[in-house]
């Protein structure tokens, strides 16, 4: 019983070791500090990077290449929904036209 009672104890040390700060600091209602500037000293801000994709707008009609299944397929883009970040395009040699991400589109 006791062999019992003393391997759950230690299962439960063991557990509780493993545990990782993160939920520590939820715990405890503190934040990791983040580095803040001197007062008085002015806060500058960088503008975001446009993504590759705003780069180069694909829109209907375009020739590209689909990563469909981990290879590259040639197709035309038939329409654009940029809010969904999807396109649907029409593969060379298939009947129907396929939904794919944006992301998943090289333009050629």
């Amino acid at each position: 019983m006791t062999k019992k009672i003393f391997a759950v104890v230690l299962l439960s040390l063991a557990l509780t070791a493993c545990e990782s700060s993160s939920t520590e600091n939820a715990n405890t209602g503190t934040k990791p500090s983040a580095a803040t500037p001197a007062p008085g000293t002015p806060i500058t801000t960088t503008s975001p990077e446009a993504s590759p994709s705003a780069a180069t707008p694909i829109k209907a009609g375009d020739k590209v290449k689909v990563s469909i299944n981990g290879a590259a397929t040639e197709a035309t883009v038939v329409s654009v929904d940029e809010k969904a970040g999807k396109a649907t395009v029409k593969i060379q040699g298939q009947k129907e036209d396929i939904t794919v991400a944006i992301s998943a589109i090289v333009k050629q």
